[in-house]
């Protein structure tokens, strides 16, 4: 929550008054005489929440910058009694609450990360339906990635000069991390959109579907960024870009993500109720209990695939129940990753399976391996009863696997390829 000072002209060059950074505001340059008022820093509004808070000034003389008037705790604390305790409350909250997100995202990384391996490694997986769950892991991966490089470039230094700071390279972060935010809130979108779609259409040609699913999920962020870094660099080219004052420009970017949120929940509920439908006809049976039972299990399950949770303050003003909203959003979503990656990967059949059959393929592989190794060379094998029973266990297996084709053609079959 620092201000932070950019577009430093050549007037430095020529004022009596340089930039100057007092650990709480930027004061950007003056020429002699010249009075430079400001308003209170955004840490004071955290601490007083009522509105018209004050303003401070100070005049540059040719001695250099006069002592600010009134005082910072004069102009911006409602009581100059609790500004001690309300300062360390609001450490205190705010520190917990960028811890609970960097565990967050680091569980939802590694997990995400674990979970593209599985995806990745084995071919029978490979279908329309993982290739949007691995698009979508690959978005909260880029996501998490991206909060980290920001509270980096930010908050690593506090006590940095942030009236010089290079700006570039931290604008270039925060249109990274809204790029990445807002291909996360696509590829939701996108599984509802699939899903949906699956239920509805009776002939789904996925792979031509997929196609635009791509174009929509990548692109669409793409195009939205763009736009506004152009226009937030001609029309409102302050700070690092990190505070989002303009309204209108905040739009380019907030606009199709909250578009994007009210459709999937539109889906979502049409889904609910094709589920509904479904579970109520009379081929699936089952009393009412457990019918249910299985749309409430279907209902959670889909909750975090579809992100319906951040319909809560989707229309809501950005400093509407503020720290409820940090906890909510940064703090409990940032672990939507870690809850997708075990849903739709860690307990799903298709995967368990797949890695049953290849751990099973890798003990037989491994198992025969040995023994062709100890018949080839018969003194590697142990000497007494352990030698004797191993020979013995490979004589039988051999000719096992001479008397039964069927069987040589199943280990054949289940080797790693």
């Amino acid at each position: 929550n620092y201000v932070r000072c950019t577009n430093v002209s050549l007037v430095v060059l020529f004022s009596e008054c340089p930039w100057e950074w007092d650990n709480l505001t930027c004061w950007e340059a003056a020429s002699v005489g010249k009075v430079v008022e400001v308003s209170c820093p955004e840490l004071f509004e955290f601490m007083s929440p009522e509105e018209g808070l004050g303003k401070i000034s100070r005049n540059c003389t040719e001695f250099g910058w006069s002592e600010p008037y009134p005082h910072y705790v004069d102009a911006c604390m409602i009581d100059d009694n609790t500004t001690k305790p309300v300062n360390h409350l609001e450490d205190m909250y705010y520190a917990s609450v960028k811890a609970l997100y960097t565990v967050g995202y680091s569980t939802s990384l590694v997990s995400l990360t674990t979970a593209m391996v599985i995806l990745c490694r084995f071919r029978s997986l490979h279908c329309t339906r993982n290739f949007i769950h691995m698009n979508l892991f690959v978005s909260f991966i880029l996501r998490a990635i991206s909060v980290f490089i920001k509270d980096g470039v930010l908050y690593a230094e506090e006590d940095s000069d942030h009236c010089f700071i290079h700006t570039v390279g931290c604008k270039a972060v925060m249109v990274f991390f809204h790029y990445c935010v807002m291909s996360n809130y696509f590829w939701l979108f996108i599984e509802g959109l699939y899903l949906f779609t699956l239920l509805v259409e009776t002939f789904f040609p996925e792979r031509r579907y997929f196609y635009w699913y791509t174009i929509i999920g990548w692109g669409t962020p793409t195009i939205c960024v763009t736009i506004w870094a152009v226009l937030r660099l001609h029309f409102d080219d302050s700070g690092c870009w990190d505070m989002n004052d303009n309204t209108a420009l905040w739009w380019v970017i907030k606009g199709p993500v909250v578009a994007s949120i009210m459709i999937n929940f539109v889906l979502f509920i049409g889904i609910i109720i094709i589920l509904v439908q479904k579970l109520q006809s009379p081929d699936i049976g089952g009393n009412e209990s457990s019918i249910y039972l299985r749309l409430a299990r279907s209902t959670l399950l889909l909750i975090p695939l579809f992100g319906i949770h951040y319909t809560v303050f989707a229309f809501s003003p950005e400093d509407f129940s503020k720290r409820e909203r940090l906890v909510f959003e940064l703090g409990l979503g940032s672990f939507q990753g870690f809850v997708v990656a075990v849903l739709y990967c860690f307990l799903n059949g298709e995967v368990q399976s797949e890695i049953k059959r290849k751990w099973r393929s890798w003990t037989v592989n491994r198992y025969f391996a040995v023994d062709l190794k100890q018949q080839r060379h018969p003194s590697l094998a142990s000497s007494g009863v352990n030698g004797g029973t191993q020979l013995s266990i490979l004589s039988k297996s051999s000719s096992q696997i001479r008397m039964s084709s069927p069987l040589a053609e199943t280990v054949n079959l289940n080797l790693p390829t």
